[in-house]
């Protein structure tokens, strides 16, 4: 072996060490500002990083993300665009909020301890230390991002852009608030999305009620889990095709424990199969019972409050925690003659991927997206062959996805916001319902 080859094999390491290489090379990139970008005649083409939360550490969910962003970048700076990949963090406020409150909790404190002005300085101290984490991970991942043109989604600029194209939407019609079932969070007194809620399987108590006809001519008798709800019953459900209660559909029951009637009607949700074929509706605490609710324009009444405790509707019981007046409502019937059985049941439910409690359906007034205007365009692009699938066996699932799709619930936010309606108030709270998460 000559002098040369002898000098490369101590160059050049038989195996690669990537903490040898990856931090020089990651260092001299950004020394000779290979990723900044300026404004120029060259076609531009920009990406504005989807920001990972504030919360913790990268997960490889995010690593992903980040590797196909930065293969485009990377793609069209080669081909002579002037690109520019704004990094960026979200502060995720009130996932944020909750990942504080539980250190604090470790601590054998609340926010309430420390006070508002501490508490968001601890909440500060906290994005410091994990954005710090964030910001060196995508470092280290060697994301070709303009570092100088990181954004966080409480930047004014970041706030301001938020609230133009808030209202900006708003007078195109596109965005307007409804009431809708939420996942309520009673312990955050928070709205939460799909993804915060895990499933799981509980065994519980299945409860047969009577509820007695007004005409005093039998009784009707459903099956629930939720016997604390009765006090917001607005009618009694069976199937038009159910043969066994349709000369009971037009007449009127009268409330366990309230004394109040409500309507028998027909409708398909009641399923005969189930329990006794009949089914309370109670539309502002249960998602299926809401939407039996519009098809037959039903009132809405609330009887749990954002706290879960009972509100005035539940009479004595008012005050109670949900879980607490299950058990007195329970008693109550059985010594009114109203309960006909109780049995175990087994079956799904949510609970807070934050707070672990069991969440609230709710209903509430919602920020919504119409989503009909903005699917079609991307509906036709895929079935105009404008844009493709690969592998095409996918277009299938996307088509299903895109002509089903419902309007977007936007609000994320702290029960503070829930009760802000005015549209002249937009400006206050555009930045929280899309940048909180």
């Amino acid at each position: 072996m000559d002098e040369s080859m002898s000098n490369m094999d101590e160059m050049i390491p038989k195996v690669y060490v990537p903490g040898e290489s990856q931090q020089r090379w990651y260092d001299r990139w950004l020394k000779e500002q290979l990723f900044a970008s300026s404004p120029s005649d060259r076609r531009s083409y920009s990406i504005l990083m989807p920001p990972p939360n504030v919360t913790g550490i990268l997960h490889f969910g995010h690593v992903l993300n980040v590797t196909l962003q930065d293969i485009y970048i990377r793609w069209n700076r080669l081909q002579g665009a002037e690109a520019c990949w704004f990094p960026g963090m979200d502060h995720a406020g009130i996932a944020t909020q909750t990942k504080v409150e539980q250190e604090l909790k470790s601590e054998g404190k609340t926010r309430y301890d420390l006070g508002r002005d501490a508490f968001i300085e601890r909440t500060w101290q906290w994005k410091e230390k994990y954005g710090g984490t964030i910001n060196q991970q995508l470092r280290t991942l060697g994301a070709s991002c303009d570092w100088d043109r990181s954004v966080f989604t409480m930047d004014e600029a970041s706030s301001k852009a938020v609230e133009k194209v808030f209202i900006q939407l708003f007078d195109e019609g596109l965005i307007y608030r409804g009431k809708r079932i939420i996942n309520w969070s009673p312990a955050a007194q928070s709205a939460l999305s799909d993804e915060e809620v895990i499933f799981k399987e509980v065994q519980e108590q299945i409860y047969t009620l009577h509820y007695h006809l007004e005409d005093g001519s039998g009784s009707l008798q459903i099956a629930t889990v939720r016997p604390e709800t009765i006090f917001a019953d607005v009618a009694l459900a069976v199937n038009p095709n159910d043969e066994r209660y349709a000369a009971l559909v037009g007449k009127r029951v009268i409330i366990p424990l309230k004394n109040t009637s409500i309507p028998v009607i027909a409708d398909a949700y009641a399923d005969p199969a189930f329990g006794t074929g009949v089914v309370k509706i109670t539309p502002a605490h249960d998602p299926n019972d809401f939407e039996v609710g519009l098809r037959h324009d039903l009132p809405m009444p609330s009887c749990i409050n954002p706290d879960a405790t009972l509100n005035e509707l539940a009479g004595e019981f008012a005050g109670l925690d949900r879980f607490v007046a299950r058990k007195r409502v329970v008693e109550a019937l059985k010594s009114s003659g109203l309960l006909e059985k109780a049995e175990a049941y087994t079956h799904n439910v949510g609970y807070s991927e934050r707070g672990d409690e069991p969440v609230e359906p709710y209903l509430s007034d919602q920020w919504f997206v119409r989503m009909q205007p903005l699917s079609e365009p991307a509906l036709e692009a895929v079935q105009s062959g404008a844009i493709k699938f690969h592998p095409e066996h996918w277009v299938k699932t996307y088509e299903h996805w895109m002509g089903n799709i419902r309007d977007w619930c936007i609000s994320r936010q702290l029960l503070s916001l829930i009760h802000i309606s005015e549209p002249t108030r937009l400006r206050r709270i555009s930045y929280a319902v899309f940048c909180l998460k």
